[in-house]
């Protein structure tokens, strides 16, 4: 079994490696900090067996890696590292497909049998977590039909479109990825018509309405 762990705090990192290892011994465990990273792993392959994925990552806006990776690889199971414990938030992270979320004040424990019950093909929710506390939220629905949008962004789409909502330039992420800027133009023309956007600024509106809290453009 191939457990991928995506966390920008290594000392956080260790201690979910450590508790993977307590519960599973025998899995193998990876690891990486950047969001760009996790994305050229999954596209480079194999696939993990299980991803445990925090929310709060460097170029990344709130659940904007979970929606992108539901979409682009919908058989691996993910399971929600946070330590935000809000039941909305846990709510959304559901909605947007996570099959659990283990709050980061966790027992260790409950990590093993998060693990194991996502992996058996049901969903985990921290034990403390009243059921009425996740009523519908009346935004969902509109969330969610924007990440249906955002799910119909290619990769290198989905790439451009983050590098937009961090105020680059056409010509500097053309740079960046090392294409030509009428390339980036046209991924920017097909973002616009795929999210339902007409410039910038309402694309950038659009991600950040993934964000965990809100964001002023």
């Amino acid at each position: 079994m191939n457990i991928l762990i995506v966390d920008d705090h290594p000392l956080f990192r260790h201690a979910l490696i450590q508790a993977v290892r307590y519960s599973l011994p025998q899995a193998q465990i990876s690891e990486t900090a950047a969001v760009n990273e996790f994305y050229e792993r999954l596209e480079n392959g194999p696939e993990p067996d299980l991803v445990l994925l925090d929310l709060n990552l460097p170029g990344a806006s709130g659940f904007s890696a979970l929606v992108h990776v539901r979409a682009q690889y919908p058989s691996i199971p993910i399971i929600v590292v946070s330590a935000h414990e809000e039941a909305s938030i846990i709510q959304r992270a559901i909605a947007h497909g996570a099959m659990g979320y283990i709050p980061k004040s966790a027992h260790p424990s409950h990590i093993g049998e998060a693990i194991r019950q996502v992996l058996e093909g049901d969903i985990w929710l921290p034990p403390n977590l009243p059921a009425a506390n996740m009523n519908f939220d009346p935004r969902a629905a509109d969330e969610t039909a924007l990440a249906e949008r955002i799910q119909s962004l290619t990769p290198q789409q989905f790439r451009v479109l983050m590098m937009v909502a961090e105020g680059l330039l056409n010509k500097q992420i053309a740079y960046e990825l090392d294409v030509s800027e009428a390339t980036i133009k046209a991924h920017v023309t097909a973002i616009f018509r795929k999210l339902g956007v007409q410039n910038r600024t309402q694309a950038v509106l659009a991600i950040n309405a993934l964000n965990i809290e809100e964001k002023k453009v």
